[in-house]
Order: C-alpha cells, then structure tokens, then sequence
C-alpha cells in the first residue's frame, strides 16, 4: 500500500517512524515550510522533515496544500491512503477524497472531546484523569471524522503538556501501526461521532493564557502551570519584571488573617516555595524563572532575591 505522511512538528514523528519500521511504503512525507530559527535566522527543518531524511522518503513542503500543482503533484504519486498527524494545515476536499482508504488522522484525544488545535494542554488545564489518541477518517469538519480506533493514556498526577505530548506521541504510533490492517483489508469499524462535542472546543494556545490571574482557585492555576509547560509557560510579573512559573502546587497550610489578603499578595516565603494568595485557596510557585535569569527551585530563587510577605504579585508590568 502507498502512503502520503502529512505532519509537523515532534509529535508527528514517532507515528512516521512506526510507518518506516514497520516496512510500509511511505511514498512521499509534506511538511510545513523550513523556518528561520535563532539570531541568525538560520533555516530549520521541521522534525518530520528530518525524520523523514533519515529513511531516504522524499519531502514536499507547499506553502499551501491546495496549490493546484501541489494537488497535480499528489495525484502522480496516486497514494492509497494519506496519514495525518498534526501537519498545521487545512486539507481541502479534493486531496481528502483522492486515497481510496481516505485520508485517516491521528488525533490527540479521546474523540468526541476536545476537537480542536490543543487538546493536549487542555485535557491537563481541565484536570482530566484520561486522555488518549484516536485514529480517525477525516471529514469536511474539524475532527469530526468517522472514529476507526483509539488508545487511553491515564493522567499522572504530576502530568504536563509536554509528558502527556510525549506519551500521546507514542500511543499514537502505536494505534497507527496496530490499525492498519484492518484498514487496508476491511474488517475495520467506522463509528461516527455526535455532532456535539462533551466539552468546549480546544482552541490554539496562546502566550497571553499563561498570565496567572490570582482572582481564580489555586486549583484551576495549578492545572494550567502543568498545562502550558513547556509551552507558552504560566507567568506573573514581580517588581515590574516577567516571572516564568514552571512548577506550583496547591497549599495546604493555614495562613490565619493573612489569608483574606487580595488575590496575588504573597503570604510566605520558605523552603517550599513562594506562596500566593488566590481567589481560593493559596498557590505555592515551587520552581521560577525571573527574566533574564535561569529557571530554579524557589528556594534557591530566594536565597538571591528577597521576596516580601506583602508583595502582590501583578497582571501587567509596571
């Protein structure tokens, strides 16, 4: 069977590694455009692109894949089927319908929830307890495809966006892998989805949601500390400069009246971390990173910048 690969970033890679091991013909893998990198804007690769160099697969990389002598160009190589995982593109109907098996996409979540670009982040913000991969026929709507098979990942405790992005990278590899077959001979089973989803859409991350406000529950602003590491980062600003939070937990301590403090007022300072007031509850910011330095335990932050029982922490530079 004929396979077109069509991916981005890390997480597409393990599923095209899969592809290769497993001795599939991978005809051809499409990428997003190299882009510039760094302060010498040097170009770079996007990890498919250098996954799919090691196995000697040729690379298309259009800047849009509706182009019409990009489509031309699919249509010679004649794929039976096109593999989706998280390629940053919209593909039009007429590339959807031109695999006979269809164009089948590896999705990082447990379909109906969390359709959209970020299911990964939010399962974590939302304090799931699963999360997991489905594979699945795309359709003219976003990711509301016909559901083939799926895999569940559990959520540990301590999950990030970047730990679950990993261990959702690889249930994805291996879904694809063990699915196929019952693809490529028929005995697979297309289920089709509700047209509403359970939960809200899981719209594209930006670096604006990492601004902590205080005002809500030291519960919620744990979740989305775990949620946007590594990327974009929860984030505060003291004395006027960005303060990068890589690690919180929620506290347990009794604080007496220093506890109706406004939300963002530090109530303490020791070993265990910097502790914040919230709208509910008191948050623990364990490990920082204040700008222009390197990320640390609070601790060790503390024992070189002097934080003030009293200090609120604000929304906005100064």
């Amino acid at each position: 069977m004929k396979i077109i690969y069509m991916g981005t970033p890390d997480f597409a890679v393990p599923p095209l590694k899969a592809l290769a091991e497993a001795g599939y013909e991978v005809a051809a893998v499409v990428t997003q455009p190299d882009k510039p990198k760094g302060r010498g804007k040097t170009l770079m690769p996007t990890p498919v692109k250098e996954e799919a160099l090691k196995h000697g697969i040729p690379v298309y990389q259009p800047e849009k894949v509706k182009e019409i002598s990009f489509v031309e160009k699919l249509r010679e190589i004649n794929p039976d089927v096109i593999i989706v995982a998280a390629f940053g593109q919209i593909i039009p109907k007429e590339i959807l319908d031109m695999p006979r098996f269809g164009c089948l996409n590896i999705h990082a979540s447990l379909l109906p929830k969390y359709r959209g670009a970020a299911p990964i982040q939010y399962a974590v913000i939302d304090g799931e307890k699963e999360s997991g991969v489905t594979l699945m026929r795309m359709g003219t709507g976003l990711d509301t495809g016909d559901m083939i098979s799926k895999a569940v990942v559990p959520l540990a405790d301590d999950e990030t966006g970047g730990s679950l992005f990993e261990k959702l990278a690889q249930a994805g590899a291996r879904l694809l892998t063990d699915t196929l077959p019952s693809v490529f001979d028929g005995t697979a089973v297309y289920e089709k989805q509700p047209e509403e989803s359970p939960t809200p859409y899981a719209a594209m991350i930006t670096k604006q949601m990492g601004l902590l406000d205080f005002g809500r529950s030291a519960g919620e602003l744990e979740r989305l500390v775990r949620g946007l590491n590594p990327w974009p980062s929860a984030y505060t600003f003291l004395e006027g400069k960005t303060l990068k939070i890589w690690k919180a937990a929620v506290s347990e301590k009794k604080y007496g009246e220093s506890a109706d403090a406004l939300p963002g007022t530090v109530l303490l300072t020791d070993k265990d971390g910097i502790h914040v007031c919230c709208g509910n509850g008191c948050l623990i910011l364990e490990e920082v990173q204040l700008e222009g330095k390197k990320r640390m335990d609070a601790d060790a932050f503390l024992r070189g910048f002097q934080v003030k029982t009293g200090t609120r922490l604000k929304d906005h530079k100064e």
